[in-house]
């Protein structure tokens, strides 16, 4: 099968839900204990061999480019400085020279349309789409796994995690036909569906790796869910045309797209964290025991 080379990042969207500090600063550029949610996103990429990064943005990202550049000054006054570990840190920010492009989403018309706008700079091979609002952590990134077992199925493949049944209604949901292992054939997902008609407990999550000829699906769907083009509508239209699967990707995913998801990853990563495991969880027991909720 062809090697995944090219990744698309959808992050045009506003983080409304993260005001007052989304107003100047990026959603995507809030710091997860140390690192930003989008170097998540991309050292995952990295990882799972992706070569090319093409992020769909909007008015007011520029920190995001700024952000993969060269400091040149800074890493200078660090080298000066002999601070070998922040330069080390440093230096995983840098991509390069013209493997990371940007493309404009001027108006808000869903994921689909955001995908959309990379056709010409994806071309026609199998690319990966990561939504860093989900970060996941595992052993082996989730791409990674993805990536491997995309290479035995080809066509379009989502990653999938079971949600209990009344969480459906917030995700695409797949329409099983049949699972080896991790994998699942899937007839066609459903978009946010209600528990009672939604037909399975697996949810879509923020990964893909998807075939080129998504691009003219997408370019001949309707308007779906919210009013958007949504991104599972166009898959769902290839169904029969190109073989479509879920993977059930082995680790654990945040939705840091809530509040409420972004605190529970910030306490797990920075647990996962030798240098700062045991003073957070001293720290946090003691806060559990004299809490109201505790007694």
């Amino acid at each position: 099968m062809t090697h995944v080379r090219k990744a698309v990042f959808p992050i045009a969207g506003m983080g409304t839900r993260f005001l007052p500090a989304t107003k100047s600063v990026p959603k995507e550029m809030l710091p997860l204990v140390d690192k930003p949610l989008i170097q998540y996103a991309l050292d995952e990429a990295r990882e799972a061999g992706i070569e090319e990064f093409i992020f769909v943005t909007a008015a007011g990202k520029g920190a995001l480019e700024d952000y993969f550049d060269t400091a040149r000054a800074l890493e200078q006054q660090l080298r000066d400085n002999g601070k070998t570990s922040a330069l080390e840190a440093l230096e995983q920010t840098n991509l390069p020279e013209g493997s990371l492009s940007f493309v404009r989403q001027k108006h808000p018309r869903g994921l689909g349309h955001a995908v959309s706008l990379a056709h010409r700079l994806v071309g026609n091979e199998p690319f990966a789409v990561l939504l860093p609002d989900d970060v996941i952590s595992a052993p082996k990134g989730a791409l990674s796994q993805m990536v491997d077992a995309h290479a035995q199925t080809g066509g379009h493949m989502v990653a999938t995690m079971r949600v209990a049944p009344d969480q459906t209604g917030s995700y695409g949901v797949i329409d099983p036909e049949a699972s080896v292992g991790r994998i699942i054939k899937a007839r066609g997902m459903v978009e946010k569906p209600c528990p009672e008609e939604a037909p399975s407990t697996q949810a879509v999550v923020g990964r893909y790796i998807l075939e080129p000829s998504i691009f003219d699906r997408l370019a001949h769907i309707n308007p779906g869910v919210g009013g958007e083009l949504q991104l599972t509508d166009a898959i769902c239209a290839d169904v029969g045309t190109t073989p479509v699967a879920g993977y059930q990707f082995d680790g654990e995913r945040f939705d840091c797209g809530s509040v409420q998801g972004f605190v529970q990853a910030t306490a797990a990563f920075a647990l996962a964290r030798t240098d700062l495991e045991l003073e957070l969880s001293e720290f946090l027991s003691g806060r559990i025991k004299s809490h109201p909720l505790a007694a």
